[in-house]
């Protein structure tokens, strides 16, 4: 590790270590009740309460489940969709791809859980209308700017529309893909939990509504904090991959957030 990798974990931790001191004392110095906002051990020990006799780590993986299935089954079908959309067919259908895009795709969970019950297929599917679209929008976007000339030398070569994709489309369309990849990355957990907070019985959404009806704040952060982790997981886990197969892009590109 770098002396300058070294110093910018030092300063991460330091600003970790400034927040939860803050959080833990602050509340107490202003007068701030624990049902407005707990201390950071009091979450630390209804987290361990949790744990132990509220099976969180079974509604956490339920959670992970739906978002990972929502994520990849997202990031499949924009792909696809540009794979199979023909020039015509684009300028048909784009209207209907934007007025779709700009519909408040949380707005459809409760249509979803009215058709599909209280199950995890209605979460699965709003986390994949919520991935579909900016994978989408930015593969498209990157194969409009692939070089004709390269597509021309193909096709002189009787290349099939998904041999055109995979050796010169697809290749130029993985930065922005990856990109894209990154919000949908966290654009699922939202999804999930939007989907679990309107119709579940299961998640972390759930219990995040239960501890908001039983008035445990301290529930509620435990909550969020287990979804901050599965978001952050999510990300990770493009990061690599895009750090994996992007290896010859400089470094400091593919590392921005």
């Amino acid at each position: 590790m770098s002396k300058r990798q070294v110093v910018t974990v030092s300063s991460s931790v330091a600003v970790l270590v400034v927040f939860l001191a803050a959080w833990q004392w602050l509340p107490g110095w202003f007068g701030m009740p624990e049902f407005v906002l707990p201390k950071f051990t009091t979450v630390v020990q209804e987290a361990m309460h949790m744990w132990t006799n509220g099976g969180f780590m079974e509604h956490f993986w339920i959670t992970a489940l739906e978002v990972v299935v929502g994520f990849a089954l997202g990031a499949l079908l924009g792909v696809g969709v540009v794979l199979g959309l023909s020039p015509m067919a684009e300028s048909v259908l784009s209207p209907y791809i934007l007025a779709l895009q700009i519909a408040p795709k949380v707005a459809f969970a409760p249509l979803f859980v009215m058709w599909l019950g209280y199950t995890v297929y209605p979460k699965i599917l709003v986390a994949i209308l919520i991935v579909f679209f900016p994978i989408m929008i930015n593969v498209l976007s990157a194969i409009r700017t692939v070089d004709p000339d390269m597509v021309n030398l193909v096709r002189t070569l009787n290349a099939s529309r998904w041999q055109i994709f995979r050796l010169v489309e697809f290749p130029s369309s993985l930065p922005s893909l990856f990109s894209g990849l990154r919000i949908g990355a966290t654009l699922a957990v939202v999804g999930v939990t939007v989907g679990e907070l309107v119709g579940g019985n299961m998640g972390l959404g759930f219990l995040l509504v239960d501890a908001e009806g039983q008035g445990n704040t301290a529930g509620v952060f435990v909550a969020i904090i287990g979804l901050t982790v599965i978001g952050i997981a999510a990300y990770a886990a493009v990061v690599w991959a895009e750090r994996r197969y992007l290896h010859y892009i400089p470094r400091a590109t593919t590392t921005t957030i």
